[in-house]
């Protein structure tokens, strides 16, 4: 689990690919590595890696099929800056969100212009998504954790305050380009529960009377 706080920014130092597998060797930059050990996991623009080997200055890990399938994987180069999030301890300060690192799909960047001080992106999610985003609702955008401030169909609005864009990668995106996208984890769950087939015995558990109650269901 993570938050989709930036720790640090790091650099894909080499691409293995295999198939329609990737090894992934990432320089960690000022990510501090001294309690991370073989199995723990990073999460890499957002998506939620297991450490296979520890590097002095990095990591290496390894990158599934479905996963190099539903992010921005296979579009990166060596050199390419990454944002990079250690999972969370009993101790972490929950500053962003629940973000579990497991990237829903990619979305496009289809506006982007300076407001202010901040930098305003409007982006297009697929259809398949677009229905978990929701107006002041959450969303991880290569693994940082965001506010939507407006949404338009399968487009939505995100503001990106100067410290943000200067710690991570955002502040280079540009127009045309694609960014990892995890909706909100609470928003598929209860999509999952009001499904019918999922809730086969209403007296126990989670029931659709109790999320009425809870103000989920207005």
């Amino acid at each position: 689990m993570f938050t989709g706080i930036i720790e640090a920014l790091g650099t894909l130092r080499k691409i293995d690919r295999k198939g329609n597998d990737i090894r992934l060797t990432v320089a960690s930059g000022k990510l501090d590595l001294a309690d991370v050990k073989l199995g723990d996991s990073i999460a890499t623009n957002g998506v939620c890696l297991t450490v296979v080997e520890c590097l002095a200055d990095g990591y290496v890990a390894d990158i599934s099929a479905e996963t190099v399938a539903l992010t921005c994987f296979s579009r990166y180069q060596v050199g390419q800056k990454v944002n990079l999030e250690k999972a969370v301890t009993a101790n972490t300060r929950l500053g962003g969100h629940m973000v579990s690192g497991h990237v829903d799909g990619m979305a496009k960047v289809e506006q982007c212009a300076f407001r202010g001080k901040a930098l305003e992106f409007w982006l297009t999610a697929p259809a398949s998504l677009s229905r978990y985003i929701a107006h002041k609702g959450s969303i991880t955008i290569d693994g940082v954790s965001l506010t939507v401030n407006e949404v338009d169909g399968t487009r939505f609005r995100l503001t990106i305050v100067p410290h943000t864009a200067s710690e991570t990668t955002l502040v280079a995106l540009k127009v045309g380009d694609s960014v990892n996208i995890e909706v909100d984890l609470i928003a598929r769950y209860l999509e999952r529960l009001m499904q019918p087939e999922a809730n086969p015995e209403p007296s126990s558990g989670v029931t659709m009377e109790l999320l009425a109650k809870s103000g989920f269901l207005r």
